[in-house]
């Protein structure tokens, strides 16, 4: 009788793209809480809001106007799949939060369809999140959360909330619509954080 069970791949090894627990998937499946909404681009609006009540906003055109980034990623749904080097276009957070001034540690992410996902801010920033608007150089598909979504790929990819219109900005953290249900907090796929005490 072997000392190791079966399938059992030890700790992660240096340069290994998959987290524990996790499956290579080639397609891009699509997942959803609710009905798709379809946000017409001359309504579409992305608005970050402060904890003291100040906005900062952006339309479609004054979003697309701003420096682009194409950042090549892996993701990872908490459902096990994971999809490697996925090509994506849209903006960085740290351009958006250029100019906020805040002392929020939270953020609560807000979408068309009333989702709501919470982060650390410092999950947002320094080169680690975006506002994508294209995937594999089209226009993101509804289904995948056109006209855009959160991307914050070290993640699970529920916290890259889809139909994306806003932030809200907190002193404090509060539960989102999948963690009020039991999921984590922060959600690090390296460290298994499914549900709440993982």
């Amino acid at each position: 009788m072997g000392i190791v069970s079966p399938g059992f791949q030890g700790r992660r090894r240096s340069g290994s793209k998959l987290p524990p627990g996790q499956y290579e998937e080639e397609d891009f499946p699509v997942l959803s809480a609710g009905p798709t909404p379809r946000v017409p681009l001359d309504r579409w609006r992305f608005i970050i809001t402060t904890e003291t009540g100040e906005r900062y906003g952006w339309s479609w055109d004054e979003f697309q106007a701003l420096p682009q980034e194409t950042p090549k990623v892996d993701i990872h749904c908490v459902t096990r799949w994971s999809k490697f080097d996925t090509d994506w276009q849209g903006v960085s957070l740290d351009v958006l939060f250029a100019d906020v001034e805040t002392t929020a540690d939270y953020a609560m992410v807000q979408s068309y369809d009333g989702y709501t996902t919470n982060l650390p801010l410092e999950d947002l920033l320094d080169g680690q999140a975006w506002i994508a608007h294209k995937y594999a150089g089209e226009d993101l598909d509804s289904e995948h959360g056109g006209p855009a979504r959160l991307l914050v790929p070290h993640l699970y990819f529920w916290k890259s909330a889809k139909w994306v219109r806003g932030i809200q900005l907190m002193l404090e953290d509060s539960p989102g619509f999948w963690e009020a249900a039991g999921y984590h907090d922060r959600g690090d796929p390296w460290l298994e954080q499914r549900y709440q005490g993982d």
